[in-house]
């Protein structure tokens, strides 16, 4: 393209939003050349791992962490666009293509938890974390949301617990996740608990609220006849996130806190064991893509 007809598309594009276009080119001047360090922000990125201990493998695990927290941004910036926008079936095979691959890099990463720091290193500096624990990151719960209406969030024991007609927060307060911080017996809950609600429960039933009637597993139902390979990334994103994600969290929790038959107690006080499984959790988002028996099955 001529730099003639780059002139003459910069001032339509600006003209049809009624601003001046020598006004903005005179500010291209002025404007420096970007460069790779500004452009991702290298020197604040690096800067922003914070340790508690003088223990070494302690920045592997808060890098990891961080990088776990990008992965999951990148998946809800796909979500959001199948959930607010109305796209043609070969974008959503695309996108599912992405969470999928992004899933992946979650499951796989597991490693650099379960191989990448020294056993004894941390657990010493696991007890400076408490009561913070992964079951904060609000992110995961996001991504939930968006994902499938809340009663696919709710465990069978929840389901026994709820009204005839519950409200948004009858359904968040017998959400499955809420089980790991809460006593069902006493309604007692843990100061992870309280902390995280504190912060970001508001937030998550705002989001319930915005997203009801459009989660992913609503949104999808408007394909009259949906492909095979549409349904079969549909059921891998389910399979990836929902059973082989957590799976491979627990084998990673018991490397560390019940490899030696400790049994030791998760920072956020959680019942790590029954919490982490998919058997427990029974978190599906598009559960009528399964048969009875992949159900019953689930997690297995």
């Amino acid at each position: 393209m001529s730099a003639e007809n780059i002139i003459k598309d910069i001032e339509e594009k600006y003209g049809q939003m009624g601003e001046n276009p020598e006004t903005y080119l005179k500010g291209l001047l002025q404007a420096k050349p970007i460069n790779y360090w500004d452009y991702i922000q290298v020197d604040t990125l690096l800067t922003l791992q914070k340790t508690r201990t003088d223990f070494k493998d302690e920045a592997i695990f808060v890098m990891y962490h961080q990088v776990t927290e990008l992965v999951l941004k990148m998946m809800i910036h796909e979500i959001e666009q199948l959930v607010f926008e109305d796209l043609i079936e070969t974008i959503w095979i695309d996108k599912l293509n992405r969470l999928n691959r992004y899933t992946r890099m979650l499951i796989t990463s597991f490693d650099v938890m379960k191989y990448g720091m020294s056993y004894d290193d941390y657990n010493t500096f696991r007890s400076t974390l408490t009561p913070a624990s992964g079951f904060q990151s609000v992110q995961f719960r996001y991504l939930e949301i968006y994902c499938t209406p809340l009663e696919n969030l709710i465990n069978e024991a929840g389901k026994k617990r709820l009204p005839e007609n519950p409200a948004t927060g009858d359904l968040f307060e017998n959400i499955y996740w809420k089980d790991a911080g809460t006593n069902r017996q006493t309604g007692k809950k843990s100061l992870t608990l309280r902390q995280f609600e504190e912060k970001y429960l508001d937030s998550l039933i705002a989001l319930a609220d915005k997203v009801k009637g459009r989660t992913l597993a609503e949104k999808v139902k408007q394909f009259a006849n949906p492909s095979g390979e549409l349904i079969q990334k549909l059921k891998d994103f389910d399979n990836f996130y929902n059973v082989e994600w957590p799976l491979v969290h627990l084998e990673t929790a018991q490397h560390y806190l019940d490899s030696k038959g400790e049994n030791k107690a998760a920072t956020g006080g959680s019942e790590w064991k029954k919490y982490l499984h998919p058997k427990f959790q029974q978190r599906k988002f598009f559960p009528g893509l399964w048969t009875e028996e992949e159900l019953v099955q689930w997690g297995n």
